[in-house]
């Protein structure tokens, strides 16, 4: 998907030319007190008319669409709802443009207009706003189309002119723009990767994107094969591997923009499994299928670092990707197989479904080396936290308050929530083994936390949270801005961090 280009024009809504202009209602205002005031006198009233009739009343993600008969500039405008003034957020003002970006589409139009809106909660700034305008609008214009054959309903939207009043409030809302752009192209992105089957997508091509970014943003980058891996003692990554005619990956890439070039490094690593079958632990068939999206994590910490580039954030960030096919086979790895981890740890593998903390324990080891000053990890770990917490929220676990609240935070503005889950050490009872450190499950009551407490044990004293996006990254229906099938939930939050840490 091409992303739209997003502009800015100081403008009158009633005296902008446009094919399409979006404006944002709030439910129970009137319309005097909002953009639509000197649109609906330019239109006779008609507006008024829409409202007061009730066929349009703003509730959240409502949306109507009037022809202007030619009476103003603009050819159709497009009202779309965001309830009650009171209840309004960035997340129902992304949520909004998400809704009308659809309905331009419909249009078949290649640029539309929309009014910044001058009616929102007090301390929500004009760059909070025009950030999520424009994430809601590139996102909720997604598809994904290249494995069809018949051209898919609609076409892209080519542009997007942000109308502001006045010139007093370009800075804010360009950089708004600008923040709203990278984080919805990163977005966009990891989408596109988990669209694609898992014979495309495979450890080398994953690999060959990485290197794409590293050039194009340049951005240093650090491949290790198989046999680099087994000099390190990645046990477990190649332990997962094993299975599979694939070759694993273990990709670094390192983005410096902070003023001390020695500057202690947030550090990243995603789980990326580019199918997972379970291994000799087979899965049930049923919806097998969606295990090709098992490397979001891996792709959103990558396209976290492409963003971080290409804002110029003023941090030093590392991003790790140990990549590999979960398989069966002759060579694969068994039930009761013992292997030894990159940090010396040995693990009794008493599932190989679980393979996914194997291959982070070893990505983790390995981000120990850069001393990080923060530490996160983002994976499609457990069935547990998608019976735990459904589909809107994502598992975190810390061992540091500061960090944890930072990546709340973050995921609240970002509209990807997370909810604290307990690290007592209690849970690693059920993860003691008669014949190793450790064994890679503890049964089934608590299965996320096991799953963390787990992970734990390769962080040392390092500020590390641990994000489980299992029950986020797949949607089986299509909402506002998130399509039905692979979400990417998560790398908005990581890219919000991000930003949030630079300022």
């Amino acid at each position: 998907m091409k992303i739209m280009q997003v502009t800015v024009e100081v403008a009158r809504v009633e005296a902008a030319s446009a094919e399409v202009l979006v404006l944002l209602h709030c439910e129970g205002e009137a319309l005097v007190k909002q953009d639509t005031a000197r649109l609906d006198t330019a239109l006779d009233g008609a507006l008024s008319t829409l409202v007061h009739s009730k066929e349009f009343e703003g509730k959240a993600n409502e949306v109507l669409l009037y022809h202007t008969q030619g009476k103003v500039p603009a050819k159709r405008v497009v009202l779309v709802g965001l309830g009650k003034k009171s209840e309004v957020t960035t997340e129902t003002i992304r949520q909004a443009m998400g809704s009308a970006a659809k309905r331009v589409r419909q249009t078949k139009v290649e640029s539309f207009s929309v009014a910044l809106p001058t009616l929102r909660p007090e301390g929500m700034s004009s760059l909070d706003v025009a950030q999520a305008m424009v994430e809601g609008a590139i996102l909720g214009s997604y598809q994904f189309t290249v494995y069809r054959s018949e051209a898919a309903s609609g076409r892209d939207v080519a542009e997007m002119r942000m109308l502001i009043p006045m010139k007093a409030q370009s800075r804010q809302v360009t950089e708004g723009i600008r923040r709203g752009v990278a984080t919805a192209e990163a977005t966009v992105f990891v989408r596109d990767l988990c669209n694609h089957p898992s014979n495309v997508l495979t450890p080398t091509r994953v690999a060959d994107e990485a290197k794409a970014i590293a050039k194009a943003e340049e951005i240093a980058i650090t491949i290790l094969d198989r046999k680099e891996m087994e000099r390190l003692g990645m046990g477990a990554l190649l332990g997962v591997a094993r299975g599979s005619q694939e070759p694993p990956k273990f990709i670094i890439l390192e983005y410096n923009g902070a003023k001390k070039k020695d500057a202690r490094p947030v550090v990243l690593v995603g789980k990326t499994i580019t199918f997972d079958t379970g291994g000799i632990s087979l899965k049930p068939a049923e919806n097998m299928e969606h295990m090709k999206a098992d490397m979001t994590g891996g792709a959103e910490v990558l396209a976290s670092i492409r963003a971080a580039a290409r804002l110029k954030l003023p941090l030093r960030l590392i991003s790790i990707l140990p990549v590999a096919e979960n398989m069966p086979g002759g060579r694969a790895m068994k039930p009761g197989d013992i292997v030894t981890t990159l940090s010396g740890k040995t693990v009794e593998v008493q599932n190989t479904d679980a393979e996914g903390r194997l291959i982070l324990a070893d990505g983790l080891a390995y981000a120990m080396r850069y001393n990080p000053v923060a530490l996160i990890d983002i994976a499609t770990l457990t069935g547990a936290c998608v019976v735990a917490l459904g589909q809107f929220a994502i598992g975190m676990f810390g061992t540091d308050d500061t960090l944890k609240e930072r990546v709340r935070k973050a995921g609240q503005k970002a509209g990807e929530r997370v909810w604290e889950m307990p690290l007592w050490e209690e849970y690693f009872e059920q993860l003691k083994s008669d014949v190793a450190d450790m064994r890679n499950i503890g049964g089934r009551g608590g299965g996320m936390i096991t799953a963390a407490l787990f992970l734990s044990k390769f962080v040392g004293d390092c500020p590390w949270v641990h994000l489980d996006i299992a029950s986020t990254d797949w949607s089986e229906r299509e909402r506002a801005y998130i399509p039905k099938g692979p979400t990417a939930i998560g790398t908005r939050l990581l890219v919000q961090y991000l930003i949030d840490r630079s300022l």
